[in-house]
């Protein structure tokens, strides 16, 4: 992967997570906690959000293994009990973060097939032709990280968003011992990445991931054969 792609994957990696937790903190706030807007993290500006090691570093490496791009921001801080109703609230702060990523890429979508509609207009060597081709490589990454992080993210492991939306339902009995993963942090889904990494399930997880960005490679070429 040459370094004006991993630039690019990057970049948009990094925007992603960050409107991943505003997501967070925006719902949050209209659900009644309005910690993250006191504390300035309802803000696309990615100084307050990036995570060195999870924002930079890991995506990184990903990007030399080509693997699918993945990495986090700061979490953005939720007081459950600051929601007007927390036992049904705070499962839906957890959803804003992956359907917020799901709607980057299908915005993503649709950039993608008016690019390409418009690149399908011009000639080899028109001048544009460059920043088409620059476009079009921003709105795939747009679609693939972003389906990649919202389906990552919906794996209902702590601290994953995932698990906040299972707890919701899981019944009392197993509720207790599910939530003392929780302690381990993020060592569960590092965990969980290495069975990925050397199991037969990291094929399988592709296999999810390829599925969910079908939909809005449909929806690219749409747009693209309605506007050529």
């Amino acid at each position: 992967m040459d370094f004006g792609t991993i630039a690019i994957q990057v970049l948009v990696l990094v925007f992603s997570v960050v409107f991943h937790e505003v997501a967070h903190g925006w719902t949050a706030w209209k659900l009644g906690d309005p910690t993250a807007r006191d504390q300035g993290r309802l803000t696309l500006n990615p100084l307050p959000h990036v995570d060195p090691v999870g924002s930079i570093i890991v995506p990184l490496l990903l990007s030399f293994t080509n693997a699918f791009m993945l990495g986090w921001a700061k979490p953005v801080p939720v007081h459950p009990g600051r929601l007007r109703n927390p036992w049904n609230d705070h499962p839906k702060v957890a959803a804003a973060g992956p359907a917020s990523n799901l709607l980057l890429a299908l915005i993503s979508a649709v950039l993608l097939g008016v690019t390409a509609a418009i690149g399908g207009r011009l000639t080899v060597t028109h001048a544009a032709a460059p920043a088409i081709e620059f476009l079009m490589q921003v709105w795939k990454a747009g679609i693939g990280i972003n389906v990649a992080l919202a389906v990552f993210n919906l794996i209902p492991l702590p601290p994953l968003d995932g698990s906040w939306i299972l707890t919701r339902f899981l019944p009392d009995s197993l509720r207790g011992g599910y939530e003392r993963l929780r302690s381990y942090g993020m060592l569960v889904v590092v965990g969980f990445l290495l069975l990925m990494r050397y199991t037969p399930a990291g094929p399988l997880l592709g296999v999810v991931m390829n599925a969910v960005i079908s939909p809005f490679y449909l929806v690219a070429n749409t747009v693209y054969r309605f506007g050529a």
